[in-house]
């Protein structure tokens, strides 16, 4: 793996995720998840959390898809997909059944867009790694 993209495609992922986050979670749909057990009060956030939290997620998802070798927009997206599913069907899961409030309407609702916003992140990263590639391969 080579860690200038690993470092690249980690931070332009956690950026993408993050500003996803906002616009979907925190603007779009909040009126949605606040009526479906998932209220997020956007005054309590503690913002570097948040910053760190999407970080890791597009360094996780950075770290995926060079292990798997995918390079392309339609291949990450695929593979973000897939992995943003899973991770937020078990998260969600999880928090549901220690009993944290969550309306099953609500966490489909969030699994479902948790696998949207992990697929374009997983495009975006993917086609940063692939662009290094073409570059190298250029020169």
């Amino acid at each position: 793996m080579n860690s200038q993209k690993f470092i690249v495609g980690g931070l332009v992922g956690g950026i993408v995720y993050f500003v996803l986050g906002y616009v979907f979670y925190g603007l779009l749909l909040k009126s949605f998840f606040d009526t479906n057990g998932m209220a997020v009060n956007m005054d309590a956030i503690v913002w570097w959390a948040m910053i760190v939290s999407n970080l890791a997620a597009g360094f996780l998802f950075a770290y995926v898809l060079s292990k798997a070798n995918v390079s392309t927009a339609g291949g990450g997206a695929g593979v973000g997909f897939i992995v943003g599913l899973l991770m937020s069907l078990s998260f969600d899961l999880a928090m549901y059944g220690i009993g944290h409030g969550m309306e099953l309407k609500g966490i489909a609702a969030d699994v479902a867009l948790s696998a949207v916003l992990s697929a374009i992140t997983g495009a975006v990263i993917a086609w940063v790694l692939g662009m290094s590639k073409k570059t190298v391969a250029a020169a």
